[in-house]
């Protein structure tokens, strides 16, 4: 991990695309993910992993482009039959992503870790850049809403984030410890920024930072952190942060994205739609184009993060 320039904190869809950005304009090795591993369950019998999994995929140039996760070109017949069997199929798995899940499960089964599984997966899929799992604990994320308290999943795929948010919990987040390489991925001598990408600050980051030791570590990296709003004009690209944010009575602008990472920032790159935000923000903030929709989009946007960065110097 001593060659690690940069480490992102990512997590679902616009994270891996920002992910991708930084990974195309780094040299080889040099960019660390560190994956929200809370949306993790077991279906079926398997372990999945969607965030590592998205992550993953984009990264390997393999990712659905249309849908922004999964396998592109992948094939349905084991829903398929699943279906006409009357087994659940809320949560699809495509033919080839059901080849991982299921080699994932084994190697779990005798005894590997999270993070070494996906180490060997990443490399065997050409991927240069580390993809590190928050932790190799199972974190579990729980979603309380007015009638139940629900698992990640059931609450945004089986639901379609449908019910109302009352608050949010990390299962097993106390007793859990950073994966293998994250703590190291920080401590890197050549590190020159942490960047928080534009994932649900509330699904997808704070589980991450909810792992013991993980705060304490950004902070003593001696790096600036800066992070990307997932907003744009109030409304998220994909996913429900904008409607979780209001239903927990919180604002859905960039300063409402400041205010909750707090100090741990040093800066915040914002939409040119959120311009009227920059001001009340409290830290820097970078005013550009932050929709990726193109691969040059994502190699901006990561080459600016960056720059911006560069300017930054750490307030702790």
């Amino acid at each position: 991990m001593s060659g690690v320039e940069i480490v992102a904190l990512t997590g679902g869809v616009g994270g891996a695309k920002l992910a991708l950005g930084l990974q195309t304009v780094l040299p080889p090795g040099r960019l660390a993910c560190v994956v929200n591993t809370g949306d993790d369950f077991v279906h079926l019998g398997l372990h999945i992993s969607p965030d590592l999994d998205t992550v993953l995929y984009t990264l390997a140039g393999l990712s659905d482009p249309s849908q922004g996760w999964g396998r592109r070109d992948e094939t349905w017949t084991f829903m398929g039959v699943l279906g006409q069997l009357g087994g659940e199929t809320w949560f699809r798995l495509g033919d080839g992503d059901l080849a991982l899940h299921a080699e994932r499960t084994r190697r779990l089964e005798i005894g590997q870790t999270l993070s070494a599984i996906m180490r060997d997966f990443r490399s065997r899929l050409g991927v240069a850049s580390e993809l590190l799992p928050m932790s190799d604990a199972p974190v579990r994320t729980m979603v309380h809403t007015p009638a139940a308290t629900l698992p990640f999943q059931e609450y945004f795929v089986r639901l379609r984030a449908g019910p109302a948010v009352r608050g949010i919990s990390f299962a097993g987040a106390a007793d859990a410890t950073p994966a293998a390489g994250v703590l190291e991925a920080l401590a890197s001598p050549a590190l020159r920024a942490i960047l928080i990408c534009p994932s649900n600050p509330y699904l997808s980051i704070d589980p991450i930072l909810g792992i013991p030791g993980l705060k304490n570590a950004l902070r003593a990296s001696g790096a600036p952190v800066v992070a990307v709003s997932p907003l744009i004009g109030g409304q998220a690209v994909k996913g429900p942060t904008a409607k979780i944010m209001r239903e927990l009575g919180i604002e859905a602008s960039p300063r409402a994205v400041a205010l909750h990472y707090g100090d741990l920032l040093n800066g915040l790159v914002i939409d040119a739609a959120d311009r009227v935000s920059a001001d009340g923000c409290g830290l820097p903030v970078l005013v550009t184009r932050t929709l990726m929709t193109s691969e040059a989009d994502k190699a901006v946007l990561a080459r600016t993060t960056l720059d911006f960065a560069a300017g930054l110097k750490s307030r702790r």
